[in-house]
């Protein structure tokens, strides 16, 4: 029985595995998933946990739940030895040890990229987890709540401003939610008005969604000045030391709520601690077939696919060759990998991998989006609407799908979630908070309980 292991559990490994499992025989092969969570997390849809629209264990699938003849390992992959057909396997707070594979697929993702910057580490928050996306929500729900309590001044001015960092996809869309959500909780807080609030997005080059055209980009940079936004393009961030944002500009922004989107690399402890092939960009080396290799020879028993690896990208779209670092990719690629790796398997031979990017979708806000498919645009609450229907159909699972959708339909009915569960993240537990008999010990952390227990197991909390 040959044994396959995947690495990381992001949109290409859990297809892969998901696809494995249809795929093999009885008795065929062994395959063994390892993560530092046990979900995989539907990054697209995290701005919109941000905003209060669906619950944060809805945007998370559970390893176990679905991939039921896939050994789970809940771990990090500190090691990989492919010479002698080894990863090391670290479990938090536990010893690491050695597992032996046949074949490895290495589809750890991306990370956020940070930048040696003064204050980034201690005051930024990126947008690359569930755990994350909930933190911003609480943070806002939070300096709301506080800031209604203050007279006008600086102080409640930091609580009331918000800077966002990188003008992609995921800026934008955070950007957007974040403005519509305050307004909405402005509405239960007459203490404050829209002109209390100001939002900031940070954007390096001259313009925001590269991924759409120039005339979308300049049509979503007016709507979100209509919302009272401001943007600020050509423009970098020097520091953020004490939550003061300095621009290149010379302005300085003081906030409370900085969030950092500006970057993504593949995922440096897999590429670093394995001895497989890697770019200049720090990724793992693939063929068009997704082995691990280049136009030289490949790399026996060795596969990579995701944002981790550098996948020639035969349409000729891709910018400087490769395929971009999208969902899009990923769950194509997790699909025709397992393919691949089970004609070869038995004997056959794998397929090169062809796709032409279909377009771009974005929300940025309720009622308001921008589609762009092929040569054709949309722009306003219809491309909302498609955005909405696109990213709830690409949601894994039937399962995943009816939570998502049903969370959209409550929101329509009954407004947006404003419940905070930041009290849960104190060093004091919700008891000793409400004058309760028992107190938490000085030191115990309680962590927010994302994704529910009951359907996903302990919680391990950190990044992929």
């Amino acid at each position: 029985m040959s044994r396959i292991l995947i690495v990381g559990a992001g949109w290409a490994g859990f297809y892969t595995a998901w696809r494995l499992e249809s795929l093999l025989n009885e008795g065929e092969a062994e395959v063994t998933l390892v993560d530092p969570l046990p979900y995989m997390t539907y990054q697209g849809i995290l701005p919109e946990v941000v905003g209060g629209s669906i619950e944060p264990g809805h945007s998370v699938v559970p390893l176990r739940r679905n991939l039921k003849a896939t050994r789970v390992i809940t771990a990090k992959v500190t090691g990989i030895d492919h010479g002698h057909r080894r990863a090391t396997i670290t479990p938090e707070g536990d010893e690491p040890y050695e597992l032996e594979y046949d074949q490895i697929v290495v589809t750890a993702g991306g990370v956020t990229r940070m930048f040696p910057m003064p204050g980034i580490a201690e005051n930024a928050i990126g947008l690359k987890t569930v755990e994350e996306a909930v933190v911003i929500r609480d943070r806002l729900l939070g300096n709301v709540d506080t800031a209604a309590q203050l007279p006008p001044g600086t102080a409640r001015d930091r609580l009331l401003t918000v800077v966002v960092i990188g003008g992609g996809f995921a800026g934008v869309e955070v950007f957007g939610e974040l403005r519509s959500f305050a307004t909405s909780l402005l509405e239960i807080s007459p203490q404050l008005t829209i002109e209390d609030t100001h939002f900031h997005l940070i954007e390096a080059t001259g313009r925001i969604l590269p991924e759409v055209s120039e005339e979308s980009g300049e049509w979503v940079l007016s709507e979100l000045a209509r919302r009272g936004g401001t943007v600020h393009l050509d423009t970098q961030v020097r520091s953020m030391v004490d939550g003061d944002v300095v621009l290149s500009t010379g302005e300085v922004i003081p906030s409370d709520l900085i969030v950092w989107t500006a970057g993504v690399m593949a995922n440096p402890v897999v590429v670093k601690g394995s001895d497989l092939p890697a770019d200049e960009r720090g990724r793992i080396r693939a063929r068009a077939d997704l082995r691990v290799g280049d136009e030289d020879g490949i790399v026996e028993g060795a596969w990579a696919a995701g944002d981790i690896a550098a996948v020639p990208d035969l349409s000729g779209g891709g910018i400087g060759g490769y395929c971009a670092p999208n969902a899009q990719h990923a769950v194509r690629q997790g699909k025709l990998l397992a393919r691949n790796l089970v004609a070869v398997l038995r004997g056959g031979e794998p397929e090169a991998y062809v796709h032409e990017n279909l377009g771009a979708v974005a929300g940025f806000g309720h009622g308001q989006g921008v589609l762009q498919f092929r040569d054709r645009e949309l722009r306003g609450p219809l491309a909302w609407l498609a955005h909405r229907v696109c990213h709830g159909l690409v949601t894994p699972t039937w399962e995943r799908k009816l939570r998502v959708f049903s969370d959209w339909t409550e929101q329509h009915i009954l407004g947006r979630s404003t419940a905070s569960l930041a009290r849960n993240r104190t060093q004091r537990d919700a008891s000793e908070a409400t004058g309760g008999g028992v107190k938490a010990g000085k030191d115990l952390v309680v962590p927010a309980p994302l994704p529910p227990a009951e359907e996903n197991g302990p919680v391990a909390v950190g990044s992929p």
